[in-house]
């Protein structure tokens, strides 16, 4: 399959990434419209490097980033607390940064953006929770920084890494404060691997049934 990237279309062959120097807000814009429905292709935008990124996800990838999101899905179900969540989306502040996390999670703005297609950073809050899964590229928490989500996960070689926003940038943490009674990071990596090898179901069904015993 051949690369194509032009203002009416685009395409890129599974596990591929192309990043756009010098590219400015409209440009962005211009490629998320050239995509039409195709959200396979993840596009994001970063005004202080004038860079535009676009990636084309390996199988792997959607199965690890949608388990992952099941999880978090299952722990909020199991303490019984509110959510809403999304995936795909694109999370955008205007002419400077936009992104699409493989899943984001509003939890105690959860209210806020109910029956709304778009999210609009302007006045919507961002998300508590982005899940990001480094499997075909990296992801840019200078982008994360500018759209103010105050925590991101990013799961990359069997590992899954905890964000959280400060003052001075993202820190590096070991517990989640979405969930701080939990070690997301030992727990749930095994669980992800384990929809990979033995199936999305036998995994999910597993972490209810550790989750009950709990």
């Amino acid at each position: 399959m051949m690369l194509t990237i032009s203002p009416e279309h685009i395409q890129l062959p599974p596990g591929s990434e192309v990043t756009l120097r010098y590219q400015a807000w409209a440009d962005y814009e211009t490629l998320l419209a050239s995509r039409r429905d195709d959200a396979a292709i993840k596009i994001r935008f970063n005004a202080h490097t004038q860079s535009i990124s676009l990636m084309a996800p390996l199988a792997g990838h959607g199965n690890r980033s949608r388990t992952l999101a099941d999880l978090v899905t299952a722990l909020l179900r199991h303490q019984n607390r509110d959510w809403h969540g999304f995936d795909p989306v694109t999370l955008k502040r205007l002419q400077t940064a936009g992104a699409e996390p493989d899943a984001c999670f509003y939890i105690q703005n959860w209210r806020a953006i109910l029956g709304k297609d778009r999210i609009d950073l302007a006045t919507d809050p961002p998300p508590d929770l982005a899940i990001e899964m480094d499997l075909t590229s990296l992801t840019d928490l200078e982008i994360y920084q500018t759209l103010a989500v105050p925590e991101v996960w990013i799961y990359r070689q069997g590992r899954l890494g905890v964000y959280v926003l400060t003052p001075a940038g993202y820190e590096a943490r070991t517990t989640s404060p979405t969930f701080p009674t939990v070690d997301v990071i030992t727990l749930l990596p095994a669980y992800v691997e384990r929809a990979w090898t033995a199936g999305s179901s036998v995994a999910l069904r597993e972490f209810d049934q550790f989750l009950k015993a709990q």
